[in-house]
């Protein structure tokens, strides 16, 4: 008898959803998408309402050939990809693939929102259909970057340099940190003065207060004057504790994570990378082995939503008063608001099993995937908590002319705190409960301070994504990608969990911002990303939409003076040139980044290295001239970076153009006659690799080491680095970490 088929995306998922169907059900991956637009050409019909000219993923012949044999063997085919705009395309691109395999068999789109028995029993009995709505909005929003994309990206390569990228979406988020650089350039740090002194009664605690107010008026102290002037006032006068309130104040738990929140909460707590926290949730969600079991440990992590299931949150305040006791549990059921854009599809991120705690988990899951899991688990358990009690203490001090002022926050009851501990109240001051209004007060003399304005702080990738979610910029599936793609273009650099603008991203961003502005601002992308909203609601007709964005585009671009352009954005220099001895060298880009030609090009081709230093000014690299000379010509050798890594290359070129890479001095660990180099990808990425290569195929990540194993006897270890770990020696074959 033929089975049913169900596809999704991963292996991971589908290992977890074969265990709950137990063998009933053929399951099988698509491995995500398995059409897509072209890759060479732009695959849009722009004269027929932007018709997408998909094309089967040539990587995944193998894959698409199971999926139809599978299909044709099958009663029924079930669609499960994930419950979003991108998983309803995909099974959307295989209805499409596999249409005339399934002609006549009934084909179903399930979804769930956590991968557990009762969810996909639930929804192998409810079956739907495809929601060509929620297609469309994907299509729209695919169709739209790719027009961008290949409309706008040739520009940057004709301007600044080739390889750049135009994105419509991420080019804003570029804009937001060039803004913020330039606000930080352009503060000015104002003055001002602090006067602060200490207090106490008897053998109470001494407590610290600030200078509020100064003849009935709040008092800004703008220089050391008038710190001085207000001091000579108040020397020697009685000070008297005027008012003193005290009140209670309840602090509420967070709503559980979002995507959004999530990436916030692991960039600030974990240090992760959106990127990489989306990836460890998606594994998570999937399925982990719990001792012979594949189970999903959490709800799908892709959710602007904060609902969460009845059910659910009975079960959590079951396990708070099991684990905390009945004080801990809130009275009734809390429920969160969704901002009024949230889709309402997916409940929030929560462990599918409140009672499955971290720690019994921890034999289980890998060190990130605990760590990640353990911070949903708290701050969802958290939701169903009692608030957390503080006793606020506000005491004013009465000292001649002078209003001294102190705050201090004492926690009463931790509340949802004792599961969730990473809410930060300042504490301030501890202020003795026996202090009382019309204690006269001992103090020191009060002592003024010098301080300074902070300028603006750099965006940080949690604050990055809290603006763009503010602003409506972009969607929770994308901002990870989004971060992802402006750093590996180096428009950005990350200094001390910043992001600060590179020189190349400050010349994107002010050509796309003096040519785009109305395509590439923070309302118009917002207004776009409301626009896709309607798509999927059925509002709007997404091929009109395009319409009107891309005629637009096309009369910005028309307007754009390409030789204009770039000598506005030459850097011109004082360095003459010592080829042609005419002409001055100029700043240009290429895909290494920035180097010196000179301005007579192409008739002087001469070019050279430099860096900037601390001012920002031009120093030449003067290449090393080596020991030993060319084998062809005789002329010295030098060390040169290239695209590709680190070179040798002979002094006489272009006349001699030999060249070779750099090596370790070491023998290849594979072969045992070539030698080690060190290269580099397209990304920049460094590598390894024999010199022998292609008849040696030896490639590693990592720097070898000639070091012999104390545990395999394996002659070459490699030198790795790890956040957790730092630098260390570890054996590629035993994986043996020398202490």
């Amino acid at each position: 008898m033929a089975k049913n088929l169900i596809i999704v995306e991963s292996p991971a998922k589908a290992r977890t959803i074969s265990k709950f169907l137990k063998n009933q059900y053929v399951v099988k991956a698509s491995m995500g998408h398995i059409r897509d637009l072209p890759t060479r050409t732009l695959g849009v019909d722009v004269e027929n309402n932007f018709e997408p000219k998909y094309v089967e993923d040539s990587k995944k012949k193998k894959v698409i050939s199971e999926l139809k044999e599978a299909a044709k063997d099958a009663d029924k085919i079930f669609l499960a990809s994930d419950h979003d705009r991108e998983g309803e395309a995909i099974a959307w691109h295989l209805s499409k693939t596999l249409e005339k395999d399934i002609k006549d068999k009934e084909l179903y789109r399930i979804v769930f929102n956590e991968i557990t028995q009762k969810a996909i029993d639930e929804s192998l009995k409810n079956p739907g259909k495809i929601d060509m709505a929620k297609v469309d909005a994907q299509q729209a929003r695919r169709v739209l970057d790719r027009i961008v994309g290949y409309s706008i990206s040739p520009l940057l390569w004709k301007v600044i340099a080739k390889d750049l990228s135009a994105g419509r979406v991420q080019s804003v988020a570029l804009r937001l940190i060039c803004e913020r650089e330039a606000e930080i350039t352009a503060f000015v740090p104002k003055e001002y003065w602090r006067i602060e002194s200490e207090f106490w009664r008897d053998n109470l605690p001494k407590f610290k207060a600030s200078l509020e107010k100064y003849q009935g008026k709040k008092k800004e102290i703008e220089n050391e004057a008038d710190a001085s002037v207000v001091l000579e006032a108040i020397a020697g006068k009685e000070a008297l504790l005027f008012d003193i309130k005290r009140s209670n104040r309840a602090v509420q738990p967070q709503a559980p994570f979002i995507t959004s929140t999530l990436q916030q909460e692991a960039s600030k707590l974990l240090s992760f990378q959106a990127q990489r926290t989306m990836s460890i949730a998606q594994q998570l969600y999937e399925g982990v082995d719990l001792g012979g079991d594949s189970t999903g440990l959490i709800t799908y992590m892709r959710t602007d939503s904060t609902r969460i299931t009845p059910e659910a949150n009975a079960a959590c305040k079951s396990l708070i008063k099991e684990r905390f006791g009945e004080e801990y549990v809130y009275s009734s059921m809390r429920l969160f608001k969704n901002k009024q854009s949230a889709q309402d599809a997916h409940e929030a991120i929560r462990p599918t099993d409140p009672y499955r705690t971290p720690e019994s988990l921890e034999p289980y899951l890998n060190k990130e995937q605990l760590r990640l899991y353990t911070l949903i688990w708290q701050r969802f358990v958290a939701t169903q908590m009692t608030a957390a009690k503080l006793l606020v203490t506000q005491a004013n001090i009465q000292l001649g002319e002078a209003e001294f002022s102190a705050t201090g926050n004492q926690i009463s009851f931790d509340g949802f705190m004792k599961c969730y501990p990473h809410v930060k109240i300042p504490l301030g001051e501890s202020i003795h409960k026996d202090y009382a209004k019309g204690d006269t007060l001992e103090y020191q003399k009060p002592e003024k301070s010098q301080h300074f304005t902070s300028p603006p702080s750099r965006f940080t990738e949690a604050s990055l994504i809290k603006e763009l979610e503010a602003k409506g910029i972009g969607r929770p599936s994308t901002y990870a990608s989004i971060i992802s793609t402006i750093r590996n273009r180096k428009y950005v650099t990350i200094e001390k969990r910043s992001f600060l603008p590179t020189a190349l991203g400050m010349d994107v961003n002010s050509f796309l911002v003096d040519k785009f502005d109305s395509l590439f601002n923070v309302k118009f992308t917002a207004q776009m990303e409301d626009k896709l909203d309607e798509v999927e609601y059925g509002k709007q007709v997404w091929h009109n939409l395009i319409r009107g964005y891309y005629d637009d585009m096309n009369i910005l671009i028309g307007k754009v003076d390409v030789k204009k352009e770039k000598v506005a954005l030459t850097e011109e220099t004082d360095i003459i040139c010592d080829k042609c001895n005419e002409a001055k060298m100029v700043v240009r880009r290429g895909r290494s980044g920035e180097f010196l030609a000179c301005s007579n090009y192409p008739k002087c081709k001469n070019s050279k290295n430099f860096k900037r230093d601390l001012n920002g000014s031009i120093v030449i690299i003067v290449p090393e001239v080596l020991d030993e000379k060319c084998p062809e010509c005789g002329k010295d050798l030098v060390e040169k970076n290239g695209r590709f890594g680190t070179f040798i290359a002979c002094t006489g070129y272009p006349s001699c153009k030999y060249a070779r890479p750099k090596t370790l001095g070491l023998k290849c660990p594979e072969c045992k006659i070539g030698e080690v180099a060190q290269r580099k990808n397209q990304k920049g990425n460094t590598f390894y690799s024999c010199t022998r290569y292609p008849d040696c195929k030896w490639i590693s990540n990592f720097k070898p080491v000639e070091q012999s194993c104390p545990n395999c006897g394996n002659h070459y270890m490699h030198e790795r680095y790890s956040k957790d770990k730092g630098h260390t020696i570890e054996c590629p074959k035993c994986k043996h970490v020398l202490a």
